[in-house]
Parts: structure tokens; C-alpha cells; sequence
């Protein structure tokens, strides 16, 4: 039900980033308030979203 999902940061726009799902490379990547995500994030950042929570990977 909660399975993790990895993305990578593609491109950070004001209060907006927009993250690619790793696993789905070719679709849209998606928009997400940097409210919601870790303050530490730039481009090209890892990310695992897991139980409704996104953490920076390496």
C-alpha cells in the first residue's frame, strides 16, 4: 500500500520542485510544494518517499 518510490529532483522553481519518478522515467515529473520535501534539496537530489514522507538518499 505504502511502497517506497524513488525520485530525483529535476529542476526547483520558487515554492515548487518538480521530482522524476525513478522507476517511470518517461512520464511528466511531478510538482511538489518544497514545504512538503527536505530543506536540504537542489537539483539532482534523491529522494525516497515512503509512508507519506520524502527523505534525501544517497
Amino acid at each position: 500500500m505504502f511502497e517506497k518510490i524513488i525520485y530525483i529532483v529535476e529542476k526547483i522553481d520558487g515554492d515548487y520542485a518538480f521530482l522524476r519518478n525513478e522507476a517511470e522515467p518517461e512520464n511528466e515529473p511531478n510538482c511538489v510544494a518544497r514545504a512538503l520535501l527536505p530543506e536540504d534539496i537542489s537539483e539532482g537530489t534523491k529522494l525516497a518517499y515512503e509512508m507519506l514522507q520524502y527523505s534525501i538518499i544517497s
